[in-house]
């Protein structure tokens, strides 16, 4: 898609984005390309999920946990080596190219929708 293509407010409504909170992270060495293997925790209505994170230039894993997140969480789980992935963790790379986390600067519930 082009950044001059158009969508309608039905198309974005398709796309679940939510916040959760990482509450687990660790190294995930069976990826192709250097990642983390991320629990996060999206409130009680959709639980804790699993992600594969490509991460790891800018992020370790200890500071990963109690970090807010936004992820979409209605794509269909993906197999990523040993790992089943339940929900697209949001970055923007940076000059480099390298996944910086799409981030709340302000804390708020688990489990909230992006509009």
């Amino acid at each position: 898609m082009s950044s001059t293509e158009t969508i309608d407010w039905a198309d974005f409504e398709k796309v679940d984005i939510r916040v959760g909170t990482i509450v687990e992270a660790e190294p995930f060495p069976q990826a192709r390309k250097p990642a983390y293997k991320l629990k996060i925790d999206f409130g009680a209505a959709i639980g804790v999920k699993k992600s594969s994170a490509q991460i790891t230039s800018h992020y370790a894993p200890e500071e990963l946990v109690g970090k807010q997140v936004l992820a979409v969480v209605n794509f269909p789980p993906r197999q990523i080596g040993p790992f089943m992935s339940e929900v697209l963790t949001l970055g923007l790379p940076d000059e480099a190219g390298e996944v910086v986390l799409a981030a709340i600067d302000k804390k708020v519930p688990n489990g909230g929708k992006l509009f």
